[in-house]
């Protein structure tokens, strides 16, 4: 059974080929799951996707897709916080970034923001997302490399910056100066060793649950599908076969 995984900056697409064997396109966009839908595969899932310089995807293509019996999953970046908003709709969500999503820990759309290369690039990043920060501030809190109040701290500070001017560096930069270039030091450590990036787990998650079998045995309940004015305009600029009058 077919399984449509649109991919970018938060897993190479090598790695994802040697966890599951999927059709792996590049992050979603406005129309490209309406017209993965009409290719009625077993579930489609969402990991990565478009939003400042293309529309991002909508949330009717997602209805479209849920009213076909088709099973869509999301996680990691675009997808959780789709997987979040579509969820009493039948749409599923994966890992740890839905959960901090699905229970308003954060709200914000730049959290799981990235600026990254296109795909002859590898959409290899040059920023790091929020969500990635945010949890490897908590475990260094929970090993008592940084108290509370410091934590909080940095976590508000990163969040003041543009989503494209977080970095690690800047991450440091802001630690040297707070904390002293000793504790700094040893957290730079702890970094590069680590390499913290649960976007990546997530993803890496939702694959291997793919694997296993789920999200494709069950897909999620035909359902109404109400069609409007602005589906049709989307529709008749995205597919020039389509027509509104006849379907």
């Amino acid at each position: 059974m077919s399984v449509i995984v649109f991919l970018g900056p938060s897993l190479p697409v090598a790695d994802a080929h040697r966890i599951f064997a999927a059709d792996y396109r590049p992050p979603v966009a406005l129309g490209d799951m309406y017209r993965a839908t009409l290719e009625h595969p077993a579930c489609i899932a969402i990991i990565d996707g478009v939003f400042h310089h293309q529309p991002a995807v909508w949330h009717k293509e997602i209805l479209f897709a849920l009213a076909q019996g088709i099973a869509v999953v999301g996680s990691s970046s675009m997808g959780a916080l789709r997987a979040v908003e579509m969820a009493p709709f039948g749409m599923s969500g994966v890992g740890r970034v839905f959960e901090i999503y699905r229970r308003g820990v954060v709200d914000a759309d730049d959290e799981v923001a990235v600026v990254h290369g296109d795909e002859n690039a590898q959409y290899r990043c040059s920023s790091v997302a929020l969500v990635n920060i945010r949890f490897a501030v908590e475990d260094l809190r929970e090993l008592g490399l940084l108290a509370d109040a410091e934590a909080s701290n940095l976590i508000s500070a990163v969040k003041r910056l543009h989503y494209s001017d977080r970095s690690w560096p800047r991450v440091l930069t802001w630690l040297d100066a707070s904390i002293g270039s000793d504790r700094a030091a040893t957290i730079a450590t702890w970094l590069a060793d680590r390499r913290p990036d649960q976007k990546r787990e997530d993803a890496r998650q939702l694959l291997e649950r793919l694997a296993a079998g789920e999200f494709r045995g069950d897909p999620s309940p035909r359902m109404p599908f109400e069609r409007t004015y602005h589906w049709d305009r989307m529709l008749l600029e995205e597919d020039p076969a389509y027509s509104a009058e006849t379907a």
